[in-house]
């Protein structure tokens, strides 16, 4: 069986976040990348959880990107990854990676495809589900759990209310969350082993972004807390009424 785990590069949560060019760009001045945590914690160990159970036989990184990107491939090969794939190009829109990825899938027949159920800096939960479409298979997101039992696997998910189990069989794609694995930390071996790694690096083909930016605006500051004292619910009445606004 073979598996396909798509890693998006995000900036780490603690970056301060600035635009340029009329606020039309995202300032990557002094920025610290990361593996976008849902790709790397869930995605990539239940992968590799699943071929150290000898479910499957291969893990393959997918990444698009430019040649920044290969220092959080590398992680991704330093945590377990067999060898890796990169699309060398900038990931402006979510249909040109998803296309992209499926372009090259296409033709290597890979049995599941994983993908974070977002990632931290858009949060647009799109790429997974297109990849699923243009493939023309089955997409399960927000799984928190799965089991393989040869080509049928039980995914576990949460829904509104309640918890969901789905079964399906390979081919399909998987978005994952909080609850599907593990955060791994990859050791001195692994990191050794990673700089022998393969990466191919292959050209994108001809798609078309559909979106462009117009944009960016950072949220409005928060406003101050205003404490008021047990012994006055009057004056909290008074200000929900007067001072407090829905958003």
């Amino acid at each position: 069986m073979k598996l396909l785990v798509c890693i998006s590069k995000t900036p780490d949560t603690t970056t301060k976040i600035a635009f340029t060019d009329n606020n039309t760009k995202f300032n990557a001045d002094k920025v610290q990348f990361i593996i976008n945590p849902y790709d790397e914690w869930y995605a990539l160990v239940r992968a590799l959880e699943l071929k150290e159970k000898n479910l499957a036989q291969q893990v393959t990184i997918m990444h698009v990107g430019k040649a920044d990107g290969d220092a959080i491939i590398r992680k991704a090969l330093a945590i377990g990854g067999d060898d890796a794939v990169r699309i060398d190009a900038e990931p402006e829109d979510a249909f040109f990676v998803a296309n992209e990825i499926a372009a090259y899938a296409k033709s290597e027949n890979y049995d599941i495809i994983f993908t974070g159920k977002e990632t931290i800096d858009y949060n647009g939960s799109q790429v997974g589900g297109m990849i699923a479409g243009l493939l023309d298979t089955a997409f399960i997101s927000l799984a928190s759990k799965l089991e393989l039992n040869g080509n049928t696997a039980t995914i576990e998910r949460d829904i509104a209310g309640g918890e969901e189990i789905i079964e399906v069989m390979t081919p399909f794609v998987v978005s994952c969350a909080k609850g599907m694995a593990e955060q791994r930390i990859p050791n001195m071996r692994g990191i050794m082993a990673s700089r022998t790694k393969p990466i191919k690096v292959i050209p994108p083909g001809a798609t078309e972004k559909l979106t462009s930016v117009r944009y960016y605006e950072l949220p409005a500051e928060k406003a101050g807390c205003k404490m008021i004292s047990p012994d006055n619910p009057a004056e909290l009445v008074r200000l929900l009424h007067e001072e407090a606004k829905v958003i």
